[in-house]
């Protein structure tokens, strides 16, 4: 029966218990397939119908809610504290190795101890996550535990539960003659690095301190006591490890084959070794292609294939002698620091930034860096022409790690944070008992102004093209932009604006043209351009839906906020503490006699299911509309966007300079559509230039 049946059947169920157990079967199937199988059944518009429907079913029929139910992955109030569980068997952990001399001596080993008798390898990525053990009683999700000590760990059930690509029922699998139904797996929570820049994008648009990397947050998330915000990070799992009493279990190359008929989430990447040679060239193999990969490794793990052979090698200490990690080196680098400059975030946070000689290192050209803060800077003697060490191994953000001291110049100059910001207003930089960062306590600010500004005018916000940060800094500078609501009075200076340099009639109605069209842009856009501390696109699109207009929700209170599925306390006192603002007030009151539009659109309803069924990737730059619009208009169709290549997309679109996904796509036989093609694809008007420079596609769609 495929999904669209079982919507059909669902829908004629009068039997409420039996409506609902089908309604959840739906839901569940599309969660695995759009996590783990990197495919969508529906589109997310009717995902979203079918689940706002079950959520009406529980809430009227209260006693029919089970444990398992999809709409139970978030709830109940936050804990006071996790509690301790010791673990099953103990939670080794892995030697760790650098070089293929001590590869070889871990090899020797085995071969003694087994008294040379034949040996498999099973290699495996080594995801960078944090290890969890999670239990299923009757393949339904019971238990989590975080690895704690190796012998006893935390409790965080609630937080794993979250996590949409675990499944909360698991498939019943046979072997030799038993069924698996009470087990435990071991795997790595982890973040993919999209979902980690996006993150780290809003909390600096917010004014926080962006995390160091996907494990570090990954981490972080785990220690939450409030499961609704663990639920609000796109957290996943892969799992590594089987163990059961139900049936004897042989190897860990059919473990993982068993976990993934049970619905579970296993890495595609690994490789059954014969040899130590054909281990050492999965490891090198990775070397490179791991920065192709959308999450982070940090190496690869080997083990003896045979579950009888790993037990009778055991373990000493507390690490297994079937098993060692062989990690990557971090990548550095040496370059110098030429200068410390200043950012100031659009809530007045003053970052310290190092401006470098550029340096190539770990695929990309490095010429700036965070230095976090003054403390940092101090802790690290750094001075402005030293030669310093770049790092970007287990950190996704470039990281000044150290100083070369036997480099450093005569004249090289101590960093010492200065006392006013540059604003020019001279706002005095202020550091906050208990806080580690300055900030500019000046409240008309011009640099929180333009970052406000940027971040009102950007693509994910109200879209005004031709209002980057170039043309923010001088309209600021000019005093034709006060706040973000005098966007939409720039018309006012449109002869001024003409006789500037670079600028013109043509350049100025196009801007002009822009502003006006990003009046008509949906409330969610509106509600993240706005800039609220701790609200993202997501929170914004939550909200937007909820309350349908602007004004409901300024009415709101905490309480409402809560209230809201993934609206968490901290998210919910940044929205009543922003509308009791009495200066932001009178700012959303002009942008209301401006014309702004303060209404949820259904800009997201389905219109039509032309590309159903198909996962389409995005690679190098289109001509006719940006990848965000591309992307919205793939999921009207029907279709869903991914991030990576594998042997379920569909399509790859590749525009103009396409980068290592067109490879990909190559390799894997997967079918390429230019720009040209795509839009005949979606029934959309082709631009004037004919796409010049057009990538060559390997197919003709029909």
């Amino acid at each position: 029966m495929d999904i669209q049946e079982l919507i059909n059947s669902y829908k004629q169920e009068t039997d409420i218990s039996k409506k609902i157990a089908k309604l959840r079967e739906i839901i569940n199937i599309c969660v695995h397939y759009y996590y783990v199988k990197d495919e969508s059944l529906i589109s997310d518009y009717e995902y979203d119908l079918l689940f706002s429907e079950l959520v009406k079913l529980e809430k009227e029929h209260p006693e029919l809610v089970t444990p398992d139910s999809p709409t139970q992955r978030v709830g109940g109030e936050p804990l006071k504290e996790f509690r301790n569980v010791p673990h099953k068997k103990p939670m080794l952990s892995l030697s760790n190795t650098y070089s293929f001399d001590e590869v070889k001596d871990f090899h020797r080993r085995v071969l003694e101890l087994l008294g040379n008798e034949p040996v498999e390898y099973f290699a495996e990525l080594k995801f960078d996550g944090v290890a969890i053990s999670i239990f299923y009683e009757n393949n339904r999700f019971s238990l989590a535990v975080t690895r704690g000590d190796g012998f006893v760990g935390d409790d965080v059930t609630l937080n794993i539960k979250t996590i949409k690509n675990l499944p909360l029922v698991t498939k019943e699998v046979s072997v030799n003659g038993g069924v698996i139904r009470n087990f435990e797996v071991r795997g790595e929570v982890y973040l993919n690095v999209a979902d980690f820049h996006k993150i780290n994008e809003e909390r600096i648009s917010s004014g926080e301190k962006p995390f160091a990397n996907p494990r570090n947050l990954a981490s972080g998330t785990l220690k939450l006591l409030d499961p609704r915000q663990v639920a609000q990070r796109p957290l996943r799992v892969v799992a590594y490890y089987l163990d059961t009493d139900d049936v004897k279990l042989e190897s860990q190359s059919r473990n993982i084959e068993l976990m993934r008929e049970m619905g579970l989430p296993v890495s595609p990447y690994s490789k059954l070794c014969s040899n130590l040679d054909a281990v050492f060239q999965f490891i090198e193999e990775w070397k490179e292609k791991r920065h192709t990969l959308p999450f982070q490794i940090d190496g690869i793990v080997i083990k003896v294939n045979s579950l009888d052979q790993q037990n009778r090698l055991g373990t000493i200490a507390r690490s297994p002698r079937w098993a060692i990690a062989f990690k990557y080196e971090a990548e550095k680098a040496t370059t110098v620091l030429k200068k410390i400059t200043l950012q100031v975030g659009r809530t007045g946070i003053v970052t310290p930034v190092a401006e470098l000689e550029p340096v190539f290192l770990a695929g990309s050209t490095i010429s700036r860096a965070t230095l976090h803060n003054a403390d940092y800077i101090k802790e690290l003697d750094l001075r402005v022409g030293d030669t310093v060490i770049v790092e970007k191994g287990g950190e996704v953000i470039p990281k000044v790690t150290g100083v070369v001291l036997e480099k450093r110049p005569p004249d090289a100059v101590e960093f010492v944070f200065p006392e006013y910001c540059e604003c020019g207003l001279q706002g005095r930089l202020v550091r906050l008992p208990g806080e580690v960062a300055y900030f500019c306590e000046h409240p008309e600010c011009p640099w929180q102004l333009r970052r406000r500004i940027e971040h009102f005018a950007s693509r994910n916000a109200m879209d005004i093209e031709g209002m980057g940060e170039k043309v923010v800094d001088q309209l600021v500078t000019l005093g034709f932009l006060k706040n973000i609501a005098s966007v939409y009075e720039l018309h006012q200076f449109r002869d001024k604006l003409i006789e500037l340099e670079r600028w013109g009639e043509k350049k100025v109605d196009n801007l002009l043209e822009a502003i006006e069209e990003s009046k008509k842009r949906p409330l969610h856009r509106l509600i993240f351009g706005l800039g609220i501390r701790f609200i993202g696109e997501g929170a914004a699109k939550i909200l937007a839906k909820h309350f349908n207009n602007l004004d409901n929700i300024m009415k709101a209170s905490k309480e409402d906020f809560t209230s809201i599925y993934e609206i968490g306390e901290k998210m919910a006192e940044s929205l009543v503490r922003f509308f009791s603002d009495p200066k932001e007030l009178e700012i959303i009151e002009k942008l209301r006699a401006y014309g702004v539009n303060f209404e949820e659109k259904e800009e997201f309803v389905t219109i039509g299911k032309k590309l159903e069924g198909l996962t389409f990737v995005l690679t190098g730059e289109l001509q006719s509309m940006t990848r965000n619009e591309a992307k919205a208009k793939i999921e009207q169709l029907g279709g869903k966007v991914s991030s990576s290549v594998s042997k379920k997309t569909s399509f790859v679109i590749a525009g103009a300079n396409p980068g290592s996904k067109y490879s990909d796509a190559v390799k894997l036989g997967i079918k390429i559509l230019n720009e040209e093609e795509f839009l005949e694809l979606i029934g959309a008007e082709k631009p004037k230039d004919n796409f010049a420079n057009k990538p060559e596609s390997n197919t003709l769609f029909d």
